[in-house]
């Protein structure tokens, strides 16, 4: 053999290897490459200005505890309800602080997720999916609460949570803020060269469960959106069952939309509008029948446990990295992303 094929024999070897090997860290890490738990609290006492806020310790099924807050009106009797999931990185507090204006009037329920904040275990798609039904069903319970009327509203990594359990469960309506059709897709398009089809576990298939999707839904877009690109979004929104709106907001990227005064104006309006429309036949029964079906909830714990200084222990360690799954901290942002 000569040198030159000798030479072009080493280089396709290396190149194998180290395609092996990529491939193995990404098998491996995968979990780290999708969740980001931030534990420390966004807003260190977090309060609402426009409800009655409380911290909120749950036990999973599992036993696994769930940390979070539940904000009600200070306007008596049964009012509509929100159930909140984060982003990647995001932990929830802030949620309580600007609840007074994302949703006026309605009472809200903000849970980090397993490994986020205060709360126990570690994240994965069957626990958050399994942990956000259960959610649900125990914000159904709450005296102050009126059933039927339950939304659900999902950020980035959150959308794809929102969208299962409004697929599993009587939502009322639907709110995704920078949704996206897959995290598989997403990961295909970071990681072309590798079969992350065959290793990726926590895959986030929205666009399978969104011709599903029964509840009235409204799409929020960043103008600018470097994490879930514009066309990961199209392909989710020409599948959902029932779009009412699909608006993208002035000046936003996909750190910031949240917090802008604009994007808030935009929640709060859609679900305040579609509170106010007669409760749909279908999602009555639906409601009126799981009300009256026995079913596993969320055991509640003393509040002064979410306030505990005990840490919590995660088995792997957050990346800096932003979005919903990125291969390095090639992207840095806030703890919220």
């Amino acid at each position: 053999m000569d040198t030159s094929k000798k030479m072009a024999a080493g280089i396709t070897g290396f190149a194998s290897m180290l395609w092996l090997g990529l491939t193995a860290a990404v098998a491996a890490n995968q979990r780290r490459l999708v969740f980001n738990p931030t534990l420390e609290r966004e807003v260190k006492s977090p309060r609402s200005s426009g409800h009655r806020t409380r911290p909120v310790v749950l036990r999973a099924k599992d036993g696994t505890r769930l940390c979070g807050w539940l904000m009600t009106p200070t306007i008596p009797g049964p009012r509509p309800a929100v159930l909140y999931f984060g982003g990647r990185s995001e932990e929830v507090s802030w949620v309580v602080r600007d609840a007074g204006k994302l949703f006026p009037n309605m009472t809200v329920l903000a849970m980090n997720y397993r490994g986020y904040g205060e709360s126990q275990g570690i994240p994965a798609e069957i626990h958050m999916i399994e942990d956000g039904c259960l959610l649900f069903d125990w914000l159904a319970t709450r005296g102050q609460v009126d059933a039927r009327r339950i939304a659900v509203v999902g950020r980035s990594l959150g959308s794809g949570v929102a969208v299962q359990v409004a697929k599993e469960r009587p939502a009322h309506s639907v709110v995704l803020i920078t949704p996206y059709d897959s995290i598989l897709a997403i990961a295909k398009r970071r990681f072309r060269v590798m079969p992350i089809e065959y290793m990726l576990r926590h895959r986030f298939e929205s666009i399978k469960h969104a011709p599903s999707l029964k509840a009235p839904t409204y799409v929020l877009r960043a103008a600018s959106d470097d994490v879930v690109p514009h066309a990961n979004t199209d392909l989710l929104v020409a599948k959902l069952g029932r779009l009412v709106a699909d608006d993208t907001v002035p000046e936003s990227d996909h750190m910031n939309i949240p917090y802008l005064d604009s994007t808030q104006d935009m929640v709060a309006g859609f679900l305040t509008r579609q509170f106010a429309r007669p409760v749909e036949p279908s999602v009555a029964a639906a409601a009126d029948a799981a009300a009256a079906a026995p079913a596993t909830v969320l055991t509640e714990e003393p509040a002064i446990a979410a306030a505990s200084a005990v840490p919590i222990t995660i088995t792997e360690p957050p990346l800096a990295a932003n979005g919903p799954i990125l291969p390095a901290p090639t992207l840095p942002e806030k703890a919220t992303a």
